[in-house]
């Protein structure tokens, strides 16, 4: 008597076939690291969102609305108040006192921070005493920056009052005085990210470029600054965000003055908290945002082009 096999089983057309157990595991270790991922970043996200995206959000719909007097109602007004403040003479006076601003701190503070960067990269007995001294402005607030250059250059009882082009009585000067007390206290971290690029950079490169018969003058401009140009870049951006964003000295200083010559985009950002004034204060800030992004992105755009980043 013989017996017939069982015949098998075989899935229907169309059905779907059980995946073999190691694509299980790779899709269940899948979504474990997803679920890993999203824990982590969860913090972060919700504190970036509170800080960053929420504040948008009520710019966006400050600049939307009108409050009366006393900030008890509110009226929707809608983007003809954009129009209206950021074509109007004020915004453009405070963006154009910012522009200045950044003029003035920024190629100073990077040129100085270079020059001193390139002082204190030797090999010389105790170097790092200098070093210790250049970068501790780094350490000091805009608060104490601001103090310092205000018993400084006060136009009363300065030890420097009488040096006019830095007065802070005259509309013509104010601002380059306010923009002296940015650089100096920027100074410590212009040096001390200069001085780590100059670091970064092998003994070798120099060896090579004196025995081609560099000097000192030729190798600085045709090997440290191309080699360094990565750092310059970042500085660049860094310092012209810092300038576009000063306050702090400009109000202890000069609070605006004299004559509305130093009031800055953000001066007349803080000045607008009445709520009577906050939804053009609120368009005022959307609009130096614009200007941050734009100005910060055209940067990388252009001198993205001039970087080296050879080893």
């Amino acid at each position: 008597m013989t017996i017939e096999a069982e015949p098998v089983a075989r899935p229907a057309r169309g059905s779907v076939e059980a995946a073999p157990p190691h694509e299980v595991r790779h899709l269940s270790r899948k979504v474990k690291d997803n679920l890993l991922a999203v824990a982590f970043l969860a913090p972060s996200a919700a504190i970036f969102g509170w800080f960053f995206f929420y504040p948008l959000y009520r710019l966006f719909y400050l600049g939307l609305h009108q409050q009366n007097r006393f900030g008890t109602a509110e009226r929707y007004v809608g983007w003809p108040q954009f129009a209206d403040v950021l074509g109007g003479d004020n915004f453009r006076s405070g963006l154009e006192i910012s522009g200045r601003y950044v003029l003035y701190t920024v190629p100073l503070g990077l040129v100085l921070g270079v020059l001193l960067a390139v002082a204190a990269n030797r090999h010389l007995r105790g170097i790092k005493v200098f070093q210790t001294i250049f970068a501790s402005t780094v350490a000091s607030s805009v608060a104490v920056a601001s103090v310092v250059f205000f018993v400084l250059i006060n136009p009363q009882a300065g030890y420097f009052r009488d040096v006019g082009f830095l007065s802070l009585s005259n509309p013509d000067t104010a601002l380059r005085g306010v923009a002296l007390s940015s650089v100096w206290q920027n100074l410590g971290l212009t040096f001390i990210i200069v001085l780590a690029g100059l670091q970064a950079v092998p003994d070798e490169i120099y060896e090579a470029a004196t025995l081609d018969g560099y000097g000192p003058v030729r190798r600085f401009f045709r090997v440290t600054l191309p080699l360094i140009s990565p750092t310059l870049m970042f500085l660049v951006v860094v310092l012209v965000i810092f300038a576009l964003q000063a306050f702090a000295q400009i109000d202890i200083l000069t609070a605006g003055g004299p004559a509305g010559s130093t009031e800055t985009l953000v001066f007349k950002i803080f000045n607008s908290q009445q709520p009577l004034s906050q939804g053009e204060g609120a368009v005022m800030a959307i609009g130096l945002f614009a200007v941050t992004l734009v100005v910060s992105l055209a940067q990388f755009l252009i001198l993205e082009k001039r970087v080296h980043y050879g080893s």
